[in-house]
């Protein structure tokens, strides 16, 4: 199946009021929750985390990888993704899987080395989740690559694509999710395809 990423990205964008409309629930189209199969290699970037750690997509070979995009900022959608993507990480499961999160910063202003190390700490964020930091320049091209556009507004906000991507451990995608699924649709598609 052809790469879902860019129309699913394109309706994340469009739907989501991350920052902009509190209670925004994105869909994709009915598969709310289950996912949507993706194919294609997932593009690999490095970006450094909040203590200044390079890490890359491809040093994660072997173990089965959600993307994401936040800002620390964001008052509605974003901290729904982390709290569901954290927990998930707890499962027996997702340590089967050995599961990692990569959530890449859409807020190179704002998403600053001690406002992300804040974030981390009071979201109880887990060592496999990396929030990923960096300049305008540097994460640009990350964004492009997963059909990511950030667009700032008032108040600190960004409307950006939220979604989460499932990458296997030979780094092609598998799965899309939409900003509402949970922990256990992330926990059950990793046993449906195998990972645990």
């Amino acid at each position: 199946m052809k790469r879902l990423l860019p129309l699913l990205a394109l309706v994340c964008l469009v739907v989501a009021g991350c920052g902009g409309t509190s209670g925004t629930t994105v869909t994709n189209g009915g598969a709310v929750n289950d996912g949507s199969p993706v194919s294609g290699a997932a593009p690999d970037f490095t970006l450094h985390d909040q203590k200044g750690a390079a890490v890359s997509l491809s040093s994660d070979r072997g173990s089965w990888v959600f993307v994401t995009f936040l800002y620390v900022h964001c008052p509605d959608v974003c901290p729904l993704i982390a709290t569901h993507l954290n927990r998930a990480l707890g499962s027996p499961t997702a340590k089967a899987a050995k599961l990692k999160v990569l959530a890449v910063s859409v807020d190179p202003k704002g998403d600053t080395p001690s406002a992300v190390a804040a974030y981390v700490v009071a979201h109880h964020l887990r060592p496999a989740f990396r929030y990923l930091i960096g300049s305008q320049a540097q994460l640009s091209p990350v964004w492009k690559g997963y059909h990511v556009a950030a667009v700032a507004g008032a108040k600190q906000t960004i409307t950006h694509g939220a979604f989460e991507v499932l990458v296997d451990p030979q780094g092609k995608e598998r799965y899309w999710f939409d900003s509402s699924a949970t922990a256990s649709d992330f926990v059950r598609e990793l046993q449906a395809l195998g990972a645990n």
